[in-house]
């Protein structure tokens, strides 16, 4: 926890008053207009700068040749067949990045669209691996206002005119509107799942504008979280001596981003629900063969607000009311006809057209009155197609039903709801807001940085199997095949679970190494069939176990560049968010983890670093994703190196089960992942070359730092091994398996002496044990380890004065001198002091590595060096005097600030930052004894661990050893 009043003395750097006048601020203070005193914030006419991408040395250029030329085929390759590869550096979006970007819409996991901090809607995620960046310029909220009996006239686009957006449109279409906001004087408050635009006089002199942006997101709650829906509250503040009649118009494009709204086949209907909730649904026919979708925009009618809808307006005016003619009609009677209501669906369009919708609210706002008026957006796209041919239905199909006609109810609910929705944001975010002993940076950055769980790409599906429709993958063909299989065999319910009575006594040990556990039989107790073109039957996702209650299937991209789901070497730091917020969804996750280190897929795949090529899949290895293209049974969709042979992937699961267990407090999940855990360890018996206990790394990068060669024994990968042994013989006490609990103390033992002797220098532990010139560098991730045993309530791995001296320097080199501490922790310094190059990722400065040495720091009592750690991050990425990186927090930027891969998972790091100052109840109230102490190591093992060397496991060994259940080979 943070101690006493660390951070009074720091300046509140974001006081409102200081973009907004505090008058203002009272009279919005309203129903929840007036934005909180912590929030991002930024005025509408900040310019929005086109941010720099990183790029290689000459060197370093040189030495990726070979692997460029290889991912440059296969990029190709992959587009031959219509699909994007997981990783495509050489191909560039239509739309520069730029520094606009704002809260993004909806829950989680059922398509995203962003909105920047102007007002534009922008980052269409609706089909998932694709990103439309481009806004959609039609899509805009405008008002008109009348005073005087119509003597006194304003209106305006409710978005600064100076955007490049409009270049691009024709006089009759959304250019000849008025776009008469200067930004001036409106500022945009962001502190996520909502926003605030608060327009102080702007276009109208006399009227205070507060609109707050609403989407469901909501700790805990596995319903509405998944909802894709968002709402636009308007407070309306009327400062002058005479009635305003104030219109606010909604319209809205038939777009899913990019070109799609000229493919044609698409139309609009209006609608009218219940409790005066009206607007228009917006029927999208997607391209190839995607899954429908549906937009609603609507608007809540009360006693004081009139809703009207345009069904149907162009930019032409070819077929349709232009949008010209429209603005015309708003500026004219600040509504639309009453019978539009009645005007049913629309003819298709045709292709090349453009087809929108208008929503307008209107009321009267009495001098010195004010007035509420609320819209809604929702899109239904109730199923997800993945382009290998599998299609699942998305999570909230559970509440609303498969018909895309269901975002009418959504709008309704949303309308209907949004107050409570608020009521528990608030409830959740108010204590850190309130806590005085955070500084005010990092209180609105830990919320914001949450953005990722929407805009990341997020797919959550309802949990059942693939639905197959027409083209199926050969996963799905073989899905099919073994549904209609005449003689399957009749498998009996005999789940076998570990626990003190049914552990193995250890007796078998020696001969269960030499045997198989397949996870088809680990799960049901039954064999798997025989191989069909060398993928192994039922596919994963089917046996999959949720546990108590089905919480559905989740997933998120690495990155919006990095198309790959649920990448778990990032995952590994992006985690805790998950495991605080949303700790059915985490548990899940690893269960879809567990099963997958038991499966094995022999289908042949190359690897690009070197031109081998090997199996995708092998037994025992934790796969670096789940997949691209169809995920969870076309799993390792990364294919630069062989991750199989990877250092860092197996202990993170180990480290990353435990912690979720410890946290939890789950026995049922502790008891079903046992059988992973404990293949994963021995699978990495065959990286310890000398029997020591300690692995060693190959002389390539293997491990997350996929450019950075290491080589021997390393830091970054040795801790981690060192925190999983500990961690997987704490889970084997636990879990009363006592045999493997010796076992892994005993290893524990050996390898941390071999550890400290060969990497402590006396104040930090060297890169690696190797003899290249960056052998002796000081690496920021130096201890990821540790900081996950004393997230997970395990004892510290080294004396605490090794953990504290090596945090120390870390934040003297690393941090401090690059730049005085305002860019975070580059990720390799040298002893001299100057930042190590010896590859493009070493001189990198990792946002979401930042985080987690942040963290590793505030759990070892160095608060003040943990958050100026941080603080670098957000003075980098998300102030006003840096990169503009907000809402796209990047993988990592170099010491000039150029960035590399926008919207990446990592920065949820922040969360263990949080993690650490308020640890949860399981592992804060846990008996303060050390359970490895408990662990009996009798003297005939540790005479035998002594005298005997650990065999190694070949990589295609078709054998995986379990100690808690029984397997014929």
């Amino acid at each position: 926890m943070v101690s006493g009043h660390l951070f009074h003395c720091r300046k509140n750097s974001w006081p409102p008053e200081e973009y907004v006048a505090r008058t203002a601020l009272q009279l919005l203070d309203l129903d929840g207009g007036s934005p909180p005193e912590q929030a991002w914030r930024r005025r509408l006419n900040s310019h929005a700068n086109i941010l720099k991408e990183f790029s290689v040395t000459f060197m370093e250029a040189m030495k990726m040749m070979t692997l460029g030329v290889r991912l440059w085929s296969y990029v190709r390759e992959e587009a031959s067949y219509g699909r994007k590869a997981p990783i495509d550096p050489f191909t560039r979006e239509r739309c520069k990045p730029s520094a606009s970007q704002g809260v993004p819409l909806g829950g989680m996991g059922s398509g995203s669209i962003s909105r920047g901090f102007r007002g534009e809607f922008k980052n269409w995620h609706i089909i998932p691996g694709l990103c439309e960046n481009s806004p959609v310029m039609e899509n805009q909220f405008s008002i008109f206002v009348t005073r005087d009996g119509g003597n006194k006239k304003y209106s305006s686009v409710l978005a600064p005119g100076h955007h490049e957006g409009l270049k691009n449109y024709s006089d009759s279409g959304i250019s000849s509107w008025d776009w008469n906001l200067s930004g001036q004087h409106s500022t945009y408050h962001a502190l996520f799942p909502r926003a605030w635009t608060v327009y102080d006089g702007e276009p109208d002199p006399d009227l205070k504008i507060s609109c707050r942006q609403i989407s469901p997101f909501i700790p805990h709650d596995y319903k509405d979280s998944s909802l894709p829906t968002s709402v636009f509250v308007y407070t309306l503040v009327n400062t002058g001596r005479d009635r305003a009649k104030v219109s606010l118009l909604m319209t809205w494009a038939n777009s899913i981003g990019g070109f799609s709204h000229h493919s044609g086949g698409h139309f609009n209907e209006p609608f009218i629900g219940d409790d005066g909730v009206s607007g228009v649904l917006l029927h999208h026919k997607t391209a190839k063969d995607n899954p429908p979708v549906t937009f609603a925009i609507a608007a809540c009618e009360t006693q004081n607000v009139s809703v009207t809808v345009l069904p149907v307006f162009g930019l032409s005016g070819e077929r349709h009311v232009s949008a010209k003619e429209m603005w015309g009609t708003m500026s004219k009677d600040g509504h639309f006809s009453r019978e539009n209501f009645n005007a049913g669906s629309s003819m298709p369009s045709c292709s090349g057209e453009t087809l929108c919708a208008a929503v307008t609210a209107s009321t009267w706002v009495e001098p010195h009155g004010r007035c509420t008026v609320a819209f809604a957006l929702a899109w239904s796209s109730p199923r997800v197609k993945f382009q290998k041919g599998c299609t699942y239905n998305r999570r909230y199909t559970e509440f609303y039903g498969t018909s895309e006609r269901s975002s009418i109810n959504l709008v309704h609910d949303a309308l209907t709801k949004y107050r409570l929705w608020e009521e528990e944001i608030e409830k959740w975010q108010d204590p850190i807001l309130k806590d005085d002993k955070l500084p005010e940076w990092y209180k609105f950055t830990l919320f914001n940085e949450l953005y990722f769980l929407v805009a990341g790409g997020t797919v959550w599906t309802d949990g059942q199997p693939p639905a197959i429709e027409g083209k199926s993958s050969p996963a799905c063909n073989q899905q099919k095949h073994s549904k209609k299989g005449a003689k399957s065999e009749s498998v009996k319910d005999n789940h076998v679970k570990p626990d003190a009575e049914q552990v193995s006594t250890g007796d078998d040990l020696p001969n269960c190494e030499e045997r198989s556990v397949s996870m088809y039989a680990a799960v049901h107790g039954s064999h798997m069939p025989e191989q069909t073109n060398g993928l192994q039957e039922p596919i994963p996702y089917l046996i999959s176990k949720d546990g108590p209650e089905n919480v559905g299937k989740f997933l998120y991209l690495e990155g919006v560049e990095y198309i790959m789901w649920n990448t778990y070497d990032v995952h590994f730091y992006a985690s805790f968010a998950l495991l605080d917020l949303f700790p059915k969804i985490e548990l899940s996750i690893q269960r879809d983890f567990a099963d997958a280190v038991l499966y094995e897929d022999r289908r042949r795949v190359k690897f690009l670093a070197d031109g081998t090529s090997g199996i995708r899949k092998v037994k025992g290895a934790v796969p670096h994703d789940l997949g691209t293209h169809d995920p969870w049974h076309e799993m390792n969709a990364y294919n630069i190196h062989d991750t199989s042979k990877w250092k860092d992937l197996n202990p993170k699961f180990v480290l990353q089960v435990y912690r979720d267990f410890a946290a939890t407090g789950d026995m049922a999940f502790g008891r079903d992942v046992w059988p992973a855990v404990c293949a994963a360890m021995d699978y990495m018996d065959q990286f310890d070359r000398d029997g020591d206990g300690m692995i060693e790394n190959d002389g390539f990068p293997d491990q997350t730092y996929d450019a950075w060669t290491v080589r021997g024994i390393s830091a970054y990968c040795g801790c981690l091994w060192l925190a999983a042994l500990q961690a997987a013989a704490t889970m084997a006490h636990r879990l009363g398996d006592r045999p493997y609990a010796e076992k892994y103390k005993l290893k524990f033992i050996k390898a941390r002496a071999v550890y400290e002797a060969k990497l402590w220098n006396g104040s930090y532990f060297n890169y690696d044990s190797g003899t290249s010139s960056n052998s002796l560098s000081i690496q920021a991730d130096q201890l990821a380890g540790q900081w996950y045993a004393a997230s997970s309530g395990l004892p510290p791995i080294f004396d605490e004065y090794k953990i504290r001296s090596a945090l120390q320097k870390i934040f003297e080199f690393n941090v401090m001198k690059v730049k005085g501490g305002r860019m975070g922790a580059v990720n390799g310094m040298t002893p001299k002091g100057k930042v190590d190059e010896t590859c493009m990722q070493s001189r990198e400065i990792w946002t979401g590595v930042t985080y987690g040495v942040a963290a590793n720091m505030l759990l070892h009592g160095m608060e003040h060096q943990g958050f100026i750690t941080a603080e670098g991050i957000f003075l980098a990425g998300w102030s006003e005097d840096g990169y503009g990186y907000w809402f796209q927090t990047p993988e990592g930027w170099t010491t000039d600030g150029h960035y590399r891969s926008l919207i990446y998972m990592r920065p949820l790091a922040i969360w263990a930052m949080q993690w650490a100052l308020s640890p949860p109840k399981a592992i804060l109230e846990a008996p303060k004894v050390n359970l490895m102490d408990r662990i009996h190591v009798s003297t005939q093992a540790a005479r035998a661990a002594s005298e005997i060397n650990v065999r190694k496991i070949a990589p295609d060994n078709t054998c995986i050893p379990s100690s808690t259940f029984q397997c014929e080979c």
